[in-house]
């Protein structure tokens, strides 16, 4: 077989794998409406290392905000234990069989950090719980908000996570030693469920304002497509303004202190995500700052996006660990179901905590405070709200 008829033989194939996934989607339902549940049920899943540390606070103050709802039966929080690094690996899976399906009984996850090995670790090589969440409850949307009040920065990026030029990131293939081919792919079913999810978000929050990133102007086929299907989806939300960039532009944007203001929710393709996500987070101190969400139709996970520190642990540290991402995670998941106000209150105990009063803060150490103490200071402001 010549060259150009193995190439042709392997893209048949890859073309065939995204039609299925297609189709799949299709068969999909709407998102859930929470709000026509009998039930909600939040699973907390502490995870490795200061993870079920981190993830107890967050759980306390969920169920002081939800109090009343919890009593009355409408939203249950479960803890889901065996999502550590020794039950996965003794049982070999990214996530125990029995713990996915404890999972699976939630609507709603609210997740720990997860330890995945690497090199040198001792422990053998599984893939990452947070990759095989994602494919398992086909969380296709990750969110990350970014906030730094005092320079004017309240930022909410969707971010494809099933498409574009991580899909198929594993299945590019060497031509010959001359040519190596990847490819990136954007379906209309994937492309309208991350854009629709952002307008969403944007009518539910009170925004006014959807950005869109691409490089459509070169990526034409791919980048075209997602940039059509955004503003025929704008047209649904008169009243929400809609206006696109390119990436390259869009980097600089950010960090221009006269027009970043003006960005409310952005959407864009994995790739173009995960670069303007990381450089948006070190304007509020780096990636392990914030909250971030891996959103679906029908189940969505919330998480820390820092690391487990199983250090911290190790030196008997986990108590002084900073809570305050898995918390912010926790305002994204109380609005993701439909308990804005709740959502609203955290979130603005949490910026007077850390931003403006500070009479208590973490330092990961025995010379701050614990995260017990720091979720006490965030719930006494809460009451005084």
């Amino acid at each position: 077989m010549d060259k150009i008829a193995e190439a042709k033989e392997k893209f048949a194939k890859l073309i065939e794998e995204q039609l299925v996934r297609v189709e799949k989607m299709k068969a999909q339902k709407d998102f859930v409406d929470y709000s026509k549940k009998d039930k909600i049920i939040i699973g907390v899943a502490g995870g490795d290392g200061i993870g079920p540390a981190i993830t107890k606070q967050a759980e306390r103050i969920m169920e002081f905000l939800l109090k009343d709802e919890i009593e009355k039966g409408k939203v249950e929080i479960r803890e889901i234990d065996g999502l550590t690094i020794e039950k996965r690996v003794e049982a070999m899976k990214a996530i125990p069989d029995d713990v996915l399906e404890e999972i699976k009984k939630c609507d709603v996850i609210l997740k720990g950090p997860t330890t995945t090995p690497r090199a040198g670790d001792p422990w053998p090589n599984i893939e990452s719980a947070n990759v095989s969440m994602r494919k398992e409850l086909d969380l296709f949307a990750n969110v990350r908000p970014v906030k730094v009040p005092e320079q004017g920065i309240d930022w909410v990026f969707y971010r494809e996570n099933t498409e574009g030029a991580y899909t198929l990131g594993s299945k590019g293939f060497a031509v010959d030693d001359d040519i190596s081919i990847d490819f990136t792919v954007a379906t209309t079913e994937g492309t309208e469920r991350i854009i629709r999810a952002a307008f969403e978000y944007a009518r539910k929050n009170n925004r006014t304002r959807v950005t869109a990133v691409t490089k459509a102007n070169i990526i034409k086929a791919t980048d075209g497509k997602f940039l059509k299907i955004f503003y025929e989806i704008a047209k649904e939300y008169p009243n929400i303004s809609a206006d696109d960039w390119y990436i390259d532009i869009m980097t600089a944007k950010l960090v221009d202190e006269k027009r970043r203001q003006d960005f409310q929710v952005v959407v864009l393709p994995n790739l173009y995500g995960d670069i303007i996500t990381d450089e948006a987070a070190e304007f509020q101190g780096g990636v392990g700052t914030a909250g971030s969400a891996n959103i679906g139709k029908r189940y969505a996970m919330f998480e820390a996006i820092h690391g487990s520190a199983p250090r911290m642990v190790k030196e008997g540290r986990d108590i002084y660990a900073d809570p305050c991402s898995i918390i912010r995670a926790s305002v994204m998941l109380l609005s993701h179901i439909g308990y804005q106000e709740e959502a609203d209150k955290l979130e603005k105990a949490l910026d007077i905590c850390t931003n403006v009063e500070k009479k208590i803060y973490t330092t990961g150490r025995s010379d701050g405070a614990t995260s017990a103490e720091m979720a006490d200071y965030i719930m006494d402001t809460i009451n005084k709200l």
